[in-house]
Order: structure tokens, then sequence, then C-alpha cells
């Protein structure tokens, strides 16, 4: 009976807990590749998720919320002898919605094939943008400092046009063998990204060093996002062999990677807030680590 007690006069809790386990089950379904049909161009899990996060941003800012309370001074009353219990209930419900909401990453929603596959496809203008971009820092750099830089990203461009080539590949034919080969060259393209991160942290000079982690740290953000992508669609026996081919783990180059600038750019990408931006390039880049990459 306390059960049914409390739903009774915690009615919003309730109905925020409910919508809570509906995208936290929807979350889980879609990365299991479990759709329960077709809704529109995406899936029924995905819709209900997106129904049920709406309703909890709608729950979190509840306009009746103050005037309820100025309109009934009984309630006030008896809120004055625990404000710090109701505050706190509050508190921790905001932060459980907070949570709620920012699971979901853009890129690991559990989407189908096709729909991460071109994910993927939409990243490789930015990807080839700043491939660009690291051709011509070696001019900006002192003249001791070029060369290695040089020596460091010059197999860039031809691995970024591989990745560019094989993501087409596999999403006009999103089949095992096409996934297979980019499951290898994502991998094979974070190991060099990687590697070039430390040998330009290795430069002396202070200027230089900066301008050559800011132009190689965009790639690596376009790069591990790509990765991601790609572990998201394949299984974790593949994921399990995409990490094991890794040398270079992502927890080595982290000191050289700048959060803010990751961010920024996703935000760009995506057209969402900076703040949710933030939160999912950490989520990624902890679920990577945690992936063995």
């Amino acid at each position: 009976m306390n059960l049914f007690a409390n739903i009774w006069n915690h009615p919003k809790t309730s109905a925020a807990g409910l919508l809570i386990a509906v995208v936290s089950i929807a979350g889980v379904l879609s990365q299991q590749g479990i759709s329960l049909g077709k809704a529109g161009t995406g899936t029924v899990v995905s819709l209900a998720s997106a129904l049920a996060t709406a309703l909890l941003g709608l729950l979190a800012k509840d306009p009746e919320a103050g005037s309820e309370r100025a309109s009934h001074p009984s309630e006030q009353t008896a809120l004055a002898g625990g404000p710090g219990r109701e505050q706190g209930s509050t508190a921790k419900l905001g932060v459980w919605m907070l949570i709620a909401l920012l699971v979901p990453l853009p890129w690991m929603q559990g989407c189908s094939a096709i729909s991460v596959a071109q994910d993927i496809v939409n990243w490789t203008p930015a990807l080839q943008s700043a491939v660009a971009t690291v051709d011509s820092t070696a001019a900006l750099l002192a003249p001791a400092d070029a060369p290695i830089f040089t020596a460091a990203t010059s197999g860039f461009e031809a691995a970024s046009n591989l990745l560019v080539a094989q993501a087409k590949a596999y999403l006009a034919n999103p089949s095992a063998s096409a996934l297979q080969l980019l499951q290898t060259q994502v991998v094979t393209f974070q190991q060099q990204v990687n590697s070039a991160l430390l040998q330009a942290a290795r430069i002396v000079d202070a200027n230089s060093q900066q301008h050559a982690l800011t132009v190689i740290q965009a790639v690596a953000t376009i790069v591990n996002t790509i990765l991601s992508l790609v572990a998201s669609i394949s299984s974790k026996a593949a994921v399990a062999n995409m990490s094991a081919q890794t040398g270079i783990k992502l927890a080595m180059v982290r000191p050289y990677l700048n959060d803010a600038r990751a961010a920024e750019l996703v935000a760009a990408h995506y057209g969402e807030p900076l703040t949710k931006a933030r939160m999912q390039v950490a989520q990624a880049e902890q679920a990577e680590i945690n992936a063995g990459f």
C-alpha cells in the first residue's frame, strides 16, 4: 500500500521515474539492435525514447509549480517545516532527469546501420577539411619543427581518402565485409593520429607545438567520433578485435587533447548546445577507453 500511496502523493516524481525507465530501456533495446518496427524514417524504440525525453523536459520546467504553491497557503506551511527535504528531492529529480536526457549520443543512439553509415559519411567533409588544414600548417611552424610535424602527419591524406571511400562503400552496400574494412581503416587512422599527437608533443618550441596539437586535435576528434559510430554498429567481438589492434591507447594521448575544442566541433556539426556536446564528448571518450581503445 505504501507503494501506491507514494505514487498518489508524488505524481510528478513517479511520472519522471517512469519516463526515465522508458529512456533507459529504449537505450538498451537500441544498442541490441531491437527496433520494434519502423516509425517514419526512424524506429518505434527511438520514437518512444524521444517522446519520453521531451516529456521529461516538460516535467523539469513545470510552469504551474510556483503558482500552485502560491495558491495554497496550507501547503506552504507544511513545506516550511522541511524545505531542505523538498529541495533535496527536487535536486535529485533534476539530476536523474539530466542523466536521462544526456544518455543518448547523436552517434550512439542504436540507430539502424544505414543511418549510422550516413552519419559517418556526413562527417567526411569535415574530416577532409581538417586534414587539408594539417597539410598547410607546416609553413606556420619554426623551421626546425616543420619536418617533425610533416613526418608525423604525412599519412593523413591517404588514410582520410581511404576512410571516406570505405564509409561511402558501406553506405551503398552495408555488408559484413564492407563493415570489416571500415572497422580496420578507422582503427588504422586512429592509430596514425594518436602517434602524431605523441610526436607533436615532443616539439620544443611552444608556439609550434600549440599549432601542431591544435590541428591534429581536430582530426582526432572526427576520427574518434567515426570510431564510436563504427563501434555502435559492430558486434562485441568485433569491437574487442578492433581494440586489440590499438597499440597507442586513447588514455596515452588524453593529456594532449583539448575537450573544449572537441565539443565546439561536435556542437557545430550536430547543431546542438555546447554544454550537451561537452557531455557527449566526455561520455564517448570514456566509452572508448572502457572498450580498450
